[in-house]
């Protein structure tokens, strides 16, 4: 049976509840911009809260494209539809123009806001700021004379993360007058909960769903994540393929550089010359002067790149990148010509690339989890070495050897290394010549002292009974690791 209804965000529901409970204590405004990716929950979030909620809302969705007049004129027909006119004889008091700025039409909202708490959602909103320069303005304006005096939670919704980002800052009119919410996927142990997996079977659909709660609802109960992608593969339009498409064609709508870079790092490149040369033309790689700033913008503006340093005592390079979110990594990676050989009705064929990269796919996949949990764990003083903060990994220019988990008091550049460990995700258990290897590339790593710097391990199939334990100070299971997130 798949899943339904609604999935986890218990801290999120409450934290809307602290917000609305403000407002009914204060008798005033209180504004929350919120976002997170396309497809993480927002509106469905919001829309469990408002219904749960019980206090009168206006929910009203912006639609991309649309003219400032269609988007007023949706406006004061949702406003229309919605409780906050608790009487049926005056929804025909709200204005029917024809035209309308938006002062006026914040105006009449204002006008429309019963005298007891209630919600105002306005999703998607940076569209409504693309199509009219004025609107933010005009929203600043509402709020301040208008708005915020009213017992009112004002929620502005959006998926274009920097656009999001900028709305609050201090040059944009809105500064100051909204709290911040950054949405995020569910986490392995919601994904295990909705799901009624734990262990190794919630992290592998967590990896494969990207913890996102439209590709969750689709996912039959119980069922691990190989099963789930044999059944998936006989529907090209399932979530799990037709998410990943959407945002790459909201994001990218256009193969430009933007694209092709995203797709090399999609493809396993890793390193900035590598990601030049394969998203180069027949000229030659992409210059660093092209590559680099495209980089900056796809980490740091679209949020759709990670990048790692090596982390130790002193500065390293490379850097490594890699596609954020797990769904859409593995979208890039294999997914999407599952997809398209489902399309051509070949779906025995499609679940069979699958199968041939899963293993080494979910092996890279799994350290950047295995290494949050690890400073979940650090943050809740349940790791052996108290003065962790963060965890990241190691690696020399010629990526030998590459270390899979580096514990330090700070990054990229530590003053003390507490541990160095080792991620095996495969079928066999770490064992002696596992436990050896690591113990050389320890030695490699500026900072680390073969006498003081303890060493940690984690797999997938526990360790063999015959491995010393001399000097390993941490071993975990899949469990473990969800378990650092409450699970």
């Amino acid at each position: 049976m798949a899943t339904s209804g609604f999935i986890g965000r218990g801290r999120e529901l409450a934290l809307l509840g602290k917000r609305l409970e403000r407002v009914r204590v204060s008798g005033r405004g209180v504004a929350l911009a919120v976002r997170g990716r396309r497809q993480v929950g927002k509106s469905r979030l919001v829309q469990e809260f408002c219904d749960r909620s019980g206090v009168p809302y206006l929910y009203f969705t912006a639609t991309k494209g649309a003219s400032p007049v269609e988007a007023t004129a949706a406006l004061l027909s949702e406003l229309r539809g919605s409780t906050l006119i608790a009487d049926e004889g005056d929804r025909d008091l709200v204005p029917r123009l024809e035209s309308a700025a938006w002062p006026d039409i914040f105006r009449i909202l204002a006008g429309a806001l019963p005298t007891e708490p209630c919600v105002v959602v306005l999703d998607e909103l940076p569209w409504l700021s693309e199509q009219d320069v004025v609107f933010e303005g005009a929203l600043q304006t509402a709020w301040d004379r208008l708005l915020s005096t009213r017992p009112v939670l004002l929620l502005l919704l959006g998926s274009d993360l920097h656009m999001m980002e900028r709305l609050t800052a201090y040059d944009r009119p809105f500064y100051g007058r909204a709290d911040n919410l950054v949405l995020g996927a569910l986490d392995p142990a919601e994904t295990g909960a909705a799901l009624g997996l734990g262990g190794a079977a919630a992290l592998d659909a967590h990896l494969v769903s990207g913890g996102l709660p439209g590709i969750l609802r689709a996912w039959p109960h119980g069922t691990p994540a190989l099963e789930f992608l044999r059944a998936e593969c006989a529907d090209p339009a399932s979530p799990v393929f037709g998410v990943p498409e959407t945002t790459l064609m909201a994001e990218f709508p256009n193969p430009d550089t933007a694209r092709r870079v995203l797709e090399a790092v999609g493809a396993g490149e890793r390193t900035h010359a590598n990601i030049a040369a394969t998203a180069g033309s027949r000229e030659g790689a992409l210059p660093s002067g092209t590559l680099s700033p495209l980089l900056r913008r796809l980490t740091e503006e679209k949020h759709v790149l990670a990048v790692e340093q090596p982390l130790s005592t002193r500065p390293g390079k490379p850097a490594l990148y890699r596609v954020a979110d797990s769904n859409l990594r593995l979208y890039l990676a294999v997914l999407r010509s599952a997809q398209n050989l489902a399309r051509r009705g070949q779906p025995a064929a499609g679940y069979r690339a699958v199968e041939r990269r899963w293993h080494s796919w979910r092996g890279r996949a799994v350290e950047p989890l295995v290494r949050e949990a690890l400073e979940l764990a650090a943050v809740a003083g349940s790791l052996p070495w108290p003065q962790t903060e963060v965890v990241g990994g190691w690696w020399n220019r010629q990526f030998d050897p590459e270390l899979d988990l580096v514990g330090a008091d700070r990054a990229p550049v530590a003053d003390r290394i507490d541990f160095v460990g080792s991620v095996k995700w495969l079928e066999t258990p770490f064992d002696a010549h596992d436990l050896a290897a690591l113990r050389r590339g320890a030695t490699q790593v500026p900072g680390a002292d073969p006498a003081e710097t303890g060493l940690a391990v984690v797999s997938l199939s526990g360790v063999s009974e015959r491995m010393p334990r001399d000097g390993v100070g941490l071993v975990w299971a899949a469990d473990d690791v969800v378990a650092a997130w409450g699970g």
